[in-house]
């Protein structure tokens, strides 16, 4: 369902994970969606291949509870970027509501959604919408193929644990058939081989360090092949915290600061996420310093001239041939925009 990827030969294709920050609250808060929009209108401009949305609840980390509403927003402002979810809570749903949201999407955009689901780990998201945190992975993969079960025929049944229908007739219809291009957030090798076994390309974290991620993106190839499934043909969206500046110093503190709020809004509140939750971003060793473990293993910052260096190092090493880039400032946007993305995206 996704574009080819795997030749050494190719340019590396990028993404944006938009975050809809709000820290300290300062500033009004349509002045967040104002200033995303207007970095979205440069993407659609430069060579971007997607924005992709994160689904967040009840915390000013990403003010976005929403994908498909703000997906309508951009499909307006852009003509050519993809719109893509990082991803949809698709348990706190109804699939079918879901379905019809996702569609409407797609066709509202000319065609344009890639649709990636996740579980979430967020504890405060369950409670409130009524998800017990152990049926949650169960809920989670019932879901999606609901989803897919919604638009895969003219009129669709499904029976599961959680949810079931009979002769629904979904409208609209997805505009791309037979579905949009489909991937699910997964971290845990349960999830990751859960998503190979159905044939289905991942989306990788921007938490886990670089040997991490080349380590559970050859679990995925492998259990791919092993249920019968060629990994070859999928684009695999590696999210990586990006940090920028003109000088290298200058770029590290700007990675120091944006570690310290991502460990303070986000992955830090570690009594926060479903205690069996095994998708958790990620899982600190006693004694280990965060901050240093996500400078030192899991961002990528400097120059535009040592980032340009380190994604070409990453190309072969994970390997790399879609970032998904998360810039942790605003001139870590533009520098990359201007100086790094001629020289590594198509």
């Amino acid at each position: 369902m996704a574009a080819r990827s795997g030749r050494q030969d190719r340019v590396v294709k990028v993404g944006v994970l938009q975050f809809f920050s709000w820290p300290g609250r300062k500033a009004p808060i349509e002045k967040v969606y104002q200033r995303a929009l207007e970095r979205i209108e440069v993407m659609d401009r430069t060579g971007y291949d997607a924005v992709w949305l994160a689904e967040h609840h009840f915390n000013s980390f990403s003010v976005c509870p929403s994908v498909t509403m703000m997906g309508t927003q951009i499909a307006e402002r852009t003509e050519r970027l993809r719109i893509g979810t990082a991803g949809t809570l698709a348990g706190l749903h109804h699939p079918l509501h879901l379905a019809e949201q996702l569609a409407f999407l797609d066709v509202l955009s000319d065609g344009r959604l890639n649709w990636g689901a996740a579980r979430g780990f967020d504890a405060t998201e369950f409670r409130a919408f009524g998800v017990e945190g152990h049926e949650s992975a169960d809920r989670f993969r019932e879901h999606v193929l609901a989803v897919l079960a919604a638009w895969g025929t003219e009129r669709a049944s499904f029976e599961g644990r959680y949810v079931s229908f009979t002769d629904i007739e979904l409208l609209p219809k997805p505009a791309q058939q037979p579905r949009p291009p489909t991937w699910m957030a997964v971290s845990s090798p349960s999830a990751i081989s859960w998503a190979a076994d159905h044939g289905f390309p991942i989306l990788m974290d921007p938490h886990s360090s670089h040997v991490e991620i080349a380590r559970k993106r050859a679990i995925w190839a492998d259990a791919m092949a092993a249920a019968g499934h060629d990994p070859a043909p999928y684009d695999i969206p590696i999210a990586r915290l990006l940090a920028v500046a003109p000088t290298d110093a200058e770029a590290e503190a700007v990675a120091r600061r944006g570690a310290g709020w991502m460990l303070g809004s986000y992955v830090g509140a570690k009594g926060n996420v479903v205690p069996d939750q095994a998708d958790a971003p990620v899982d600190f060793k006693p004694g280990m310093d965060p901050v240093d473990r996500y400078v030192d293993e899991v961002m990528i910052w400097g120059s535009p001239t040592k980032v340009r260096d380190e994604l070409e190092s990453l190309r072969g090493r994970l390997p790399l041939d879609y970032l998904m880039a998360a810039p942790l400032s605003t001139e870590t946007f533009h520098l990359f925009t201007d100086e790094v993305l001629p020289a590594i995206g198509g």
